[in-house]
């Protein structure tokens, strides 16, 4: 029997090493190197992968010039869900892998098992379960009331079994649950591995581009809310979103951390119910969801997600503090960001919080990736510290610089006029963003400079 192979491969990059080391010379991270053990037989090596020569046709190996490329439109599959298809830029491209990650609970399967019985009703369709069995996926279906006669369901881990029985029902789209249990025979290290991890979605991803097969893998998150596995597994495929969302909480968020046939960062809203995951057409509406007595520290922004804006609302309290450092808390911002904006509200706005607790919170679990709430976070923040309550039809946005000046932001007429929509009266927006022409039943401020926009308040 022949001797088995070993080398190390980091869980950041995947770059592989024949020994040991504890600091990765790629990617430069430390302890990131993870054994995988290799089989020196001859079923390992590329004649052992699988085959497949029903579909060799449909992909050409010819070298070609970049002008013969055929530049039509490539068609999309809808998935009977808007705000799936806005995230995934305008529905599902033949031959795409996309990655879905979501901490426990958070809804992936359920989400994907309704897309899969309407899909089922107009095309072939598998579902590859691995860590249910088929009793308690039908089990779910018929609690969410779906029509699953349609859909093929197969529970196995082999991903060569897999792909054999795909290129024997030739389906449309299949579904990977999930990529952490499944495992390759020539690989000798255990499912869930860096080695079976990375090569078990390469072979799937492959299969998917041959035959032109719109591909689903569900991953697992770590505990900081990362996708598990190698980094490597991310480059492999075209679109990656994360469905985030609390247990105390019926709304979950759907994001576009990478997505090669749209935009990034677009995100989708959908409300986790009995009947499972409906989505939310006017997302702006729950964000808003405020009382009807003003309080102080409470204002709304306007960010930009994706392709469209979203109205939601920021929230500070300023406490005096009893410790000697005090607590700087940001929910749904960066961290870092909400002091050094406080040390602009020092420094050119001339309120001192260096003796406050400053906590900050964005109502809905939303995360604010963007610096368009710069301006909406400090507002807030003088608001509960001067404890006067902002008017509630007033909207802010504008990033704030170093200097205390107030900066344009992308697409801010859009901004406006979305807040327009949802009945604001009232605008704080940085000059370079005031619309040459007035906004019918809308009073809008410009400022250039931090103190101007306090005074407006």
């Amino acid at each position: 029997m022949a001797k088995a192979k070993t080398a190390y491969v980091c869980t950041e990059c995947g770059a592989d090493y024949t020994k040991w080391q504890g600091q990765c010379s790629a990617c430069q991270a430390w302890n990131t190197l993870t054994e995988m053990r290799l089989s020196s037989s001859a079923s390992s090596g590329p004649a052992a992968r699988p085959r497949f020569d029903g579909y060799a046709g449909q992909t050409s190996q010819r070298v070609m010039s970049l002008s013969d490329v055929d530049l039509k439109d490539m068609p999309r599959l809808t998935t009977g869900t808007q705000e799936l298809d806005r995230v995934l830029g305008g529905g599902l491209v033949p031959g795409s892998a996309i990655l879905i990650g979501g901490h426990p609970g958070a809804g992936k399967s359920t989400l994907l098992l309704q897309i899969m019985c309407y899909l089922a009703a107009q095309l072939p369709a598998l579902y590859v379960t691995g860590e249910e069995s088929l009793q308690q996926v039908a089990m779910r279906a018929h609690r969410l009331g779906l029509k699953a006669d349609q859909l093929k369901m197969l529970s196995e881990t082999s991903v060569e079994a897999v792909c054999q029985v795909a290129a024997e029902l030739k389906p449309k789209v299949i579904v990977i649950d999930s990529i952490q249990v499944m495992h390759m025979a020539e690989i000798q290290s255990a499912p869930g591995s860096v080695a079976q991890v990375r090569e078990s979605a390469a072979d799937l991803t492959r299969y998917a581009k041959q035959t032109g097969t719109v591909l689903f893998l569900v991953g697992h998150v770590t505990k900081d809310g990362t996708l598990a596995g190698p980094k490597v597994l991310e480059h492999m495929i075209d679109c990656s979103l994360q469905l985030e969302g609390s247990s105390d909480s019926r709304f979950r968020t759907l994001r576009s951390h990478k997505n090669r046939f749209g935009a990034v960062n677009e995100l989708g809203v959908f409300a986790m119910l009995e009947n499972g995951l409906k989505e939310v057409k006017n997302p702006s509406s729950i964000f808003l969801n405020r009382g009807e007595t003003p309080s102080p520290g409470s204002v709304v922004m306007v960010v930009w997600e994706g392709t469209r804006p979203l109205l939601v609302e920021i929230q500070a309290l300023v406490d005096q503090s009893h410790m000697n450092n005090p607590r700087r808390v940001a929910v749904g911002m960066d961290h870092n960001r909400l002091a050094m904006l406080l040390a602009v509200l020092h420094r050119h706005g001339g309120l001192h919080t260096g003796d406050q607790d400053v906590f900050v919170n964005v109502v809905g679990g939303v995360k604010v990736l963007e610096t368009s709430g710069d301006l909406a976070l400090l507002l807030a923040v003088v608001s509960s510290f001067r404890d006067r309550a902002l008017p509630q039809d007033l909207m802010v946005f504008g990033e704030v610089g170093l200097s205390g000046e107030i900066r344009p932001v992308p697409n801010g007429q859009e901004r406006i006029r979305e807040a327009a929509k949802h009945g604001f009266k009232r605008a704080i927006v940085p000059k370079g963003n005031v619309p040459k022409e007035p906004l019918k039943g809308m009073e809008i401020v410009g400022v250039s400079q931090l103190g101007e926009a306090i005074d407006a308040l």
